[in-house]
């Protein structure tokens, strides 16, 4: 009993070290974590710039353009939060220092989350960036502190299963080129869902790929509290896409990751 509690309390010391890892590493080297604040912020920018006529429309969902497009800029950031996550395991790995914890005994469950933890935490960033931003700009928040807790967990949780994406392919590849891969799958995931407009607006195959698109539910997720109340019917679809998407790709990422030789 007191061998499996020391066991634990070791995983938990593990996972936690490689976490702060990544966060010291954003914090010698601010350049890592810029490009995940500029890009969501530019367009935030630009999508208001450009949509912003849609909201005289009936069935836009709102009259502020910002709280229509900031939680979707909100999420891109976070997804390029996962990936950048994914490149730090990426340079450990080509650098040879992901193959000396490979070769520490114990589990290697604490190294996947470790990197997992690492990507939420580095979410937090960007989201709370481009939402204050956002804000200044005159965004509003009509359901309160449980819509910007909604939003805080979409991000949080979206990176989680982006970043496990990539560690799939990570896993597979071995090298850093895997995030270019990565960067297709995030954008095409990303735009085809109801991120500009609702669906009511879209036609032809944009629209049925966004009805089953599960980035689809996690926007309705993010976005609730600021186009109204926050409601069950619209944060438990989000809360089981985001359940789902983690359990299958975090089962990849600890398959590809046990067959992982030093």
């Amino acid at each position: 009993m007191s061998s499996g509690l020391s066991e634990m309390k070791h995983s938990r010391q593990v996972a936690a070290a490689i976490c702060m890892r990544g966060m010291r590493r954003i914090k010698a080297r601010p350049v890592l974590i810029v490009p995940t604040i500029v890009m969501p912020v530019v367009l935030v920018i630009s999508f208001t710039g450009a949509f912003s006529s849609l909201t005289r429309i009936e069935g836009y969902g709102t009259s502020n353009i910002y709280n229509w497009m900031a939680p979707y800029g909100a999420l891109q950031g976070a997804v390029f939060a996962g990936i950048g996550a994914v490149g730090s395991s990426a340079d450990d790995l080509e650098q040879g220092f992901f193959d000396r914890l490979l070769l520490t005994p114990g589990s290697r469950f604490p190294l996947l989350m470790g990197t997992v933890g690492y990507s939420a935490f580095r979410a937090l960033i960007p989201t709370t960036a481009v939402f204050f931003f956002s804000l200044a700009l005159g965004m509003t928040v009509p359901g309160g502190i449980i819509g910007v807790l909604s939003l805080y967990i979409a991000t949080s949780f979206l990176a989680v299963v982006f970043c496990l994406i990539g560690l799939v392919i990570l896993y597979k590849m071995k090298t850093q080129r895997s995030l270019m891969l990565m960067q297709v799958i995030a954008f095409g995931a990303l735009f085809i869902s109801v991120g500009q407009v609702p669906q009511s607006f879209m036609d032809g195959w944009l629209k049925i790929a966004a009805r089953y698109n599960p980035i689809t539910n996690v926007l309705e997720l993010s976005r609730q509290g600021f186009l109204g109340d926050v409601a069950w019917s619209t944060t438990w679809p989000g809360l089981v896409a985001l359940a789902s998407m983690s359990f299958v790709a975090g089962g990849l990422a600890w398959r590809g990751l046990k067959k992982l030789a030093p």
